[in-house]
Order: structure tokens, then sequence, then C-alpha cells
């Protein structure tokens, strides 16, 4: 079980965080989490999916954000994966587990300040698996494997891939794992086209943009709040822009810190509320991790 501290929680709802995926522009998680830090909003557990899975878990690991974006602003793409020879993908993602255990405080689950989870996807089954015990280098890296460009991640005998193909913003997960309130940070929202993709990496990442935003609606019914920065103008890949795209996040997150504020004041619970709240549940959960 995560380190948590409870106090300070009896009065108020659980606020939980569900960071989507998008590649580079995920970057903006850091923005966002910076301004939560700046108003003193409580972030009582995250859910990541992608990319969301590597910035969620860096803040769960006990990095802040000032730690989290001198990590941003230098990472490279050979730093998580590197060419190999498969049938299943061009590129091997063995160094985003590396990366994950060089940066973060701690890589376990169970050592982290608040509960987390990443969110990957069972290629033979379509469904939907959420790590929340275990390795998270392994998650992660699971969380992250964009199908064909990156292999497939084993894990517990399962052919995980990137969790964007079932969902890019983990909402639902989030208010599985208990949260009251919900903030989202869709970094896919799009309100222009994208520049030219000009190779696969980019095709695929906008393929899986186009197809997450047909679905949109439906993934942000477990919201209450959904934070969109506007990042239309940079290329999935491009991770040159990344001061510009946590300063977009942070632009994102203050446009909307009064009505998440509004919905962390402490709230009367009426007997009827009580009576018919809805229950969490915990059937998603999948330990232990396992390369099998």
């Amino acid at each position: 079980m995560a380190i948590n501290d409870q106090k300070g929680r009896e009065n108020r709802p659980v606020v939980g965080l569900a960071l989507g995926g998008g590649m580079a522009r995920g970057c903006a998680h850091v923005g966002v989490l910076r301004v939560f830090e700046r108003h003193g909003i409580p972030i009582d557990l995250i859910a990541g999916t992608s990319v969301g899975s590597l910035i969620g878990g860096a803040y769960a690991s006990g990095l802040n954000p000032d730690q989290i974006e001198k990590l941003a602003l230098s990472i490279e793409w050979s730093d998580l994966g590197r060419v190999t020879i498969s049938k299943l993908g061009f590129y091997d993602s063995r160094r985003t587990e590396d990366y994950v255990h060089r940066n973060f405080p701690v890589s376990a689950f169970e050592k982290t300040r608040l509960p987390f989870g990443a969110v990957s996807c069972d290629i033979q089954t379509g469904k939907m698996v959420v790590f929340t015990e275990g390795d998270m280098g392994l998650a992660i890296r699971a969380s992250c494997a964009m199908p064909i460009y990156y292999t497939p991640v084993m894990v517990n005998g399962r052919m995980m891939v990137d969790g964007g193909v079932v969902g890019h913003i983990p909402a639902s997960v989030a208010r599985m794992m208990g949260a009251d309130i919900v903030v989202a940070v869709d970094v896919n929202s799009q309100h222009l086209p994208i520049p030219q993709p000009t190779h696969l990496f980019t095709v695929m990442a906008q393929s899986m943009s186009i197809m997450g935003r047909t679905a949109v609606s439906y993934i942000y019914t477990d919201a209450d709040v959904v934070i969109r920065p506007h990042l239309e103008h940079i290329r999935p890949d491009d991770l040159s822009k990344a001061a510009e795209m946590i300063k977009l996040g942070e632009e994102a997150a203050e446009r909307l810190i009064q009505k998440i504020n509004q919905l962390i004041v402490p709230r009367k619970q009426g007997f009827l509320n009580k009576l018919f709240t809805r229950r969490k549940q915990d059937s998603w959960r999948v330990v232990p991790l396992s390369r099998k």
C-alpha cells in the first residue's frame, strides 16, 4: 500500500488526477502539477495512461514539479527505447524501465507517497489493465508501449501495449481508485489540424489521438473537470518544445483553478446521498508484476 498521509482529509473529498496520453505533449502535465502545488490543491491519488503514467509516476514517487521539469527538458527518445529486430515492433522499450529505476526516488508502487495506477492494454483481449502494485518501471513501460513502434511488453504472461489504445484519459480509473473529485488532463484535445506528420512515429501517434477523440465524450464522463492545454501547434514527437508545453499546461490549469477549488470546499452529505453513493470497485487491479 502506498505511503499516503490520510490526515486532513476527513472534511474534504478525495481528489484524483487523471493524466492522459499524448507522447511529448505530456510535458504539459508538469505545468498542471506545478499549478496544483502553487494553489495548495491536494492530490490524493493519480492514474496515468502512456506518458501520463511516466509523469504521474514521477510525481507519486516523490519528485516535485521542478525536478520533473528538469527531466522533461533533458530527455531524448533514445532514453526510452532502442532499435530492435522483431516482427512485433521497431523499438525495444526496456530503456523506459531503466529510466524509471534510474531517475525516480522509488520504483515500487508500495513505496510511493500516494496511490498511483498505470493503465495499459492487453492486446489479446483488448481489455484495460491497471497496475497498482509491484515494479513501476515495468508497469510504466507497458503503459507507454505504442503498438508497432514499440514491441509489446510481457507482464504476468500477458502481452501489453500502450494504455491509450483503450482510452487516452484514465478518468474512470481515478474514480475506481477512490476519487470523489476527478480532474483529468487531456493533452490530445485539439482545436486545429496538427502539423503534417513527418515520419512513422508521428503518424502512429496522431492515429491514436484521433481514435481517442472519437470516444472523448464517453471518456470525460467520469471527470468533474477536464484541463485541456492548447498544444495543437506542437507535433506529438517534438521534445524540443518541452518548456513551452509545460507553460501551456500551467496556463490551462490556472484557467480552471477556481472551479477546482470550489469542488474541493467541504460539503455536507445528506442522508439520501450517503445511501445512494456509488461504492468504489477494485476488480480491475492486477498484481503482482512479472515478466513471465
